[in-house]
């Protein structure tokens, strides 16, 4: 049997980088009421808006008549979870587990990263890149749903079943990571992965039916949100407040909206955006005809940037999401996302400096706030049309050949030898 020879130095470098890092982010954490750092906004939504979730998902119901719930019931899992942890506050044990879920994350990615053939550097993105978004990531449940969609994406091509059950429990706590399949290898790997995935999803649906009550009354409050005014058709209109728009900031829905003149047609167009990204990915799954390793990785980091740059919400914790994703490609040398992820760390900088640090900036539409959204969002939208046109072309026959078939995912491996950050 053939055995990696790994060089430690690499992993112990990023060893170190991440507990150092993640020691900052709980630094800022513990100083979050510091003004530069959000006042207190930031923790505010664990130690109020979380726990008092969990006090009503522990009596068995979902908050079917808060506005603020919006997610699928597979969130209540994960709100409950920090009970199960003796001896500390929810605070504390949510904080515990987001940490315990990152390190994970980083494991597995460097474990990846050190078999033959690939690449550390999709390690050293998510432990170096998730700290440009301060402290946040320890205060949302973003890391827990992306480890999830990057243990679907990880082990997709070794056990398409376990592929299939991950991205579907991913999908019962936040709906994105069902887009991670999207990539699948095509013929079995693509039916066995959507199989089980359908029965894992169906079967903890019933589930939830059976323990708790309303498991789908997130639905009725996600249809009636509006455009956030960090989103990209928020941008728009936040911009058009300079030119007289009478349009207002407005909290509601949990996020501050933009409420006025032409604020439904906004919506509507972001609604037909995302419709239009769905098609397009359909086609691109139909007509691609080349397979390697990082297919599936490259599809799923294209699909959720087409429709998170599409959605009438981006909110900033969704930037944890497109870091893992991104991740999860850069683990393979045949990966066409390389630029991608460049792109997606610029965007993580400047979603930082616009919020917690100048989001009144932001919500006053002043031109600072105006300028640092329509520069991050530009950014999240070239990469979104950069990481499109790349999978396309990475997955479409050379000029002269019409049907050439499928690589197979484990194709083109190198022999072993030491394995370091490339």
């Amino acid at each position: 049997m053939n055995r990696l020879r790994v060089t430690p130095g690499p992993v112990l470098a990023l060893t170190v980088l991440w507990f150092t890092t993640r020691a900052v982010m709980l630094w800022l954490l513990l100083h979050d009421s510091a003004p530069l750092l959000g006042g207190g906004s930031v923790a505010h939504e664990v130690s109020r808006l979380y726990f008092r979730w969990y006090g009503v998902l522990a009596h068995g119901a979902f908050p079917a008549h808060d506005t603020l719930w919006q997610y699928p019931p597979g969130a209540g899992a994960v709100l409950l979870a920090p009970g199960l942890l003796p001896g500390l506050t929810y605070f504390q044990a949510f904080v515990t587990l987001t940490l315990a879920t990152d390190a994970a994350i980083a494991a597995a990615l460097i474990r990846t990263g050190t078999r033959s053939g690939r690449s550390l550097l999709g390690a050293a993105l998510w432990t170096g890149g998730l700290p440009l978004l301060l402290h946040l990531p320890l205060a949302r449940y973003d890391v827990e749903v992306t480890g999830l969609a990057v243990l679907s994406l990880l082990t997709l091509s070794r056990s398409p079943r376990a592929g299939g059950v991950f991205g579907a429990l991913g999908a019962l706590v936040k709906m994105w990571p069902a887009l991670v399949l999207l990539g699948t290898p095509p013929a079995r790997p693509t039916r066995t992965a959507w199989a089980w995935a359908t029965a894992a999803g169906t079967f903890s649906l019933g589930v939830f039916a059976v323990f708790f009550t309303g498991p789908l009354a997130f639905l009725r409050e996600q249809g009636g949100r509006g455009v956030q005014i960090e989103s990209l058709g928020g941008t728009v209109l936040n911009l058009a407040r300079h030119a007289g728009w009478s349009g207002r900031p407005h909290y509601q829905y949990g996020a501050i909206e933009l409420v006025g003149p032409y604020v439904h047609t906004v919506a509507t167009v972001s609604l037909a955006l995302t419709a239009a990204a769905f098609g397009t990915l359909v086609l691109w799954r139909v007509r691609a005809r080349r397979w390697n390793e990082a297919t599936p990785y490259d599809a799923a980091l294209s699909a959720v940037l087409l429709f998170t740059v599409t959605s009438r919400v981006i909110s900033p914790q969704y930037m944890v999401w497109l870091v893992g994703l991104a991740a999860v490609c850069l683990t393979s040398r045949c990966t066409a996302q390389r630029p991608v992820a460049v792109l997606i760390l610029a965007a993580c900088a400047l979603s930082t400096v616009a919020y917690p640090m100048c989001y009144r900036e932001v919500i006053a539409g002043s031109w600072t706030g105006c300028l640092l959204m329509l520069a991050r969002n530009t950014l999240l939208a070239a990469a979104a049309v950069l990481s499109l046109v790349r999978l396309w072309r990475a997955t479409r026959p050379p000029a002269g050949e019409d049907e050439p078939p499928a690589v197979r995912p484990d194709a083109g491996r190198v022999p072993d030898r030491a394995v370091g950050v490339s």
